[in-house]
């Protein structure tokens, strides 16, 4: 059934412009935040195993290791639930060879855009890691101290472990203050690989 509009006032139609006016315009927000919100990713190989890259429209928002990649890919998804994660991504191509480059030849190292996301104290913590330069290591009390938090050592310890930017941070050169080995989300080995190649690169 028709309904005519003739017999509106006009402040009504003026009102129901508005409206439409209002859900397009919410309608197209809604479009870009679940555009901006996909994650684009790719996957390739390394000595040390798979290497899942991801990133965002800011920068790369994940890189992590393993040996299947679709673990890797649940491992995206649980850190980023929110997002439409979109696979073989042409643009994380170069990125994943310049990673798996670095992991190679630690010489050569890691410059990439980075879209670092977690909370204040995390980004506090990650950003005193890519202060420790390669062929280094520093502790978790090291770190805390550094921060200015020198009680918050099993803090750094979390925030090292909630990383997902495998050697952009370097949370594999933090080391328990007697210089042993700690945990390290992607393998103690692989942790001990890539310090013994930063150690004699």
């Amino acid at each position: 059934m028709n309904i005519s509009t003739n017999n509106i006032s006009p402040n009504n139609r003026e009102q129901a412009s508005n409206a439409r006016l209002a859900t397009a315009s919410s309608n197209l927000r809604a479009d870009t935040n679940a555009a901006s919100a996909r994650k684009y990713f790719a996957i390739g190989e390394s000595s040390l195993g798979s290497i899942l890259v991801a990133r965002s429209d800011r920068g790369i928002c994940a890189i992590l290791l393993g040996d299947d990649p679709a673990l890797l890919v649940l491992d995206l998804q649980d850190r980023f639930p929110r997002s439409a994660l979109v696979g073989g991504d042409v643009e994380c191509e170069q990125p994943l060879v310049k990673i798996a480059g670095f992991i190679e030849r630690p010489v050569l190292g890691l410059d990439l855009p980075l879209d670092i996301q977690g909370t204040a104290f995390q980004q506090s913590v990650w950003q005193a890691l890519r202060k420790i330069p390669a062929g280094s290591t520093a502790s978790y009390a090291d770190i805390a101290n550094r921060i200015g938090r020198p009680k918050a050592v099993r803090a750094v310890a979390q925030a090292c472990g909630a990383n997902a930017l495998a050697v952009a941070i370097p949370c594999h050169r933090v080391v328990r203050s007697d210089g042993a080995l700690s945990g390290y989300r992607w393998g103690v080995e692989r942790k001990r690989a890539l310090l013994d190649r930063e150690a004699h690169a």
